[in-house]
């Protein structure tokens, strides 16, 4: 796996970016992701996402997709929209630190 350096901190990524190792992620990292992606500013709603992402790989091992968020999480789609404009699966894993979800292009 290729390392490469965000925010000062070595971290181990796939070939899209995306962290692979979950134990190199911090919030201080997830601000840094965030701003490469273009969303300067995480919200209380920001965090509240990527929390329930985190505890949901912790748990299943996999990447929570867009559906499994909205239904699991209880985060209607169109905030998840809002608050990770565009692809927003993609952007609220990258940010968490966690592999790109199954089924994403």
């Amino acid at each position: 796996m290729p390392v490469t350096t965000i925010g000062g901190k070595e971290v181990h990524v796939d070939d899209e970016g995306f962290m692979t190792n979950y134990d190199e992620w911090d919030e201080e990292l997830a601000k840094q992701l965030a701003k490469n992606i273009g969303i300067d500013e995480l919200t209380e709603e920001h965090w509240r996402v990527i929390k329930f992402l985190r505890e949901d790989f912790k748990e299943t091992g996999e990447t929570p997709t867009l559906r499994r968020v909205s239904t699991v999480g209880g985060f209607p789609t169109k905030e998840l929209f809002k608050l990770f404009p565009k692809k927003p699966a993609k952007k609220m894993s990258y940010i968490a630190g966690l592999p790109k979800p199954h089924g994403c292009v």
